[in-house]
């Protein structure tokens, strides 16, 4: 295939995930509505508002990071995307992955965190250290239990390639990472509640407690890039842990269906149990979920 062929087939299956995101997020915004007794938003919101943020403009001046910030979580879930492959054992939508390609994926989930840090570090809102400090803190703590799940996982099919982990997983349910190598795998379900950022760890927006973060400082059109930003990036956070835990997935239905469950999974967490404080966020990572991590690696070095 060429490389003209295969961008194309790469922008229509960013198309694609785009679209599914923002249905999900529609989606996880009427469950909490009917949760709390309301009717909730249509399922068509999201597009109407990212149509209408593309058409407005805003007066305020900032400093130039401040601008970047969303570019740079855009570039964040666009790299992921990118470089993950969408459908196993399909040149069409492998996308660009290549030998090592987890540790790219992991670094670009960290890119869009520290882009929006330094964003909001050059706003003009006095509180603005206030959602960096909890972001940061927080996605550090997730990063530890992730990362040593990773490398249990690198150590148990040897191999740094999310295409290698799918190829070990081929075969039936029992030959998934959630059954052979459980604990894991539960290190890794532990992270993603964080790196979904539903509550109990919505820390940096902290809804229905100060009037800050992204959605407020941001407006128009740079609230839209935000908006397509994080339809992508759920979409592919639930993604990479299909891949790694849930044998991939070999078509597009398989796909939608398998980051449905996964994406839901935190989104069904986020309503059942209130925000922490980041204090007990942060500590909460570093007890049973950074012990499980340590535990799995050790039981496959060995």
């Amino acid at each position: 295939m060429s490389i003209y062929a295969k961008l194309a087939y790469t922008l229509l299956g960013l198309f694609i995930v785009l679209n599914w995101g923002m249905l999900m997020s529609a989606t996880f915004r009427k469950i909490v509505a009917r949760v709390a007794g309301r009717h909730g938003i249509p399922f068509y919101q999201p597009w109407i508002d990212l149509v209408k943020n593309a058409g407005v403009r805003t007066t305020l001046s900032h400093g130039v990071m401040f601008y970047l910030g969303p570019v740079f979580r855009f570039t964040g879930a666009v790299g992921m995307f990118l470089f993950m492959p969408a459908l196993f054992g399909s040149e069409m939508w492998s996308n660009f992955s290549f030998q090592g390609d987890i540790v790219l994926i992991l670094y670009f989930q960290l890119f869009g965190m520290l882009g929006m840090a330094m964003g909001s570090g050059d706003g003009a809102h006095p509180h603005s250290t206030i959602g960096i400090s909890r972001g940061l803190a927080q996605h550090a703590a997730v990063e530890l239990p992730l990362t040593l799940g990773v490398i249990s996982l690198a150590i148990q099919y040897q191999t740094l390639s999310l295409s290698g982990i799918i190829e070990a997983q081929q075969g039936g349910f029992a030959n998934w990472t959630i059954m052979t190598n459980p604990i894991a795998a539960a290190a890794l379900l532990l992270a993603a509640l964080g790196a979904m950022g539903h509550s109990p760890f919505n820390l940096v927006k902290a809804p229905n407690e100060i009037p800050i973060g992204p959605p407020t400082e941001y407006h128009g059109t740079y609230l839209g890039v935000l908006m397509s930003s994080g339809a992508i990036l759920h979409v592919m956070e639930a993604a990479l842990f299909m891949n790694l835990l849930f044998g991939g997935a070999t078509s597009w239905i398989e796909f939608i269906v398998k980051t449905f469950l996964i994406y839901f999974y935190s989104v069904f967490v986020g309503v059942v149990f209130p925000r922490f404080r980041i204090e007990q966020s942060v500590v909460w990572f570093f007890k049973i979920p950074l012990a499980l991590g340590i535990i799995a690696i050790l039981i496959y070095s060995f």
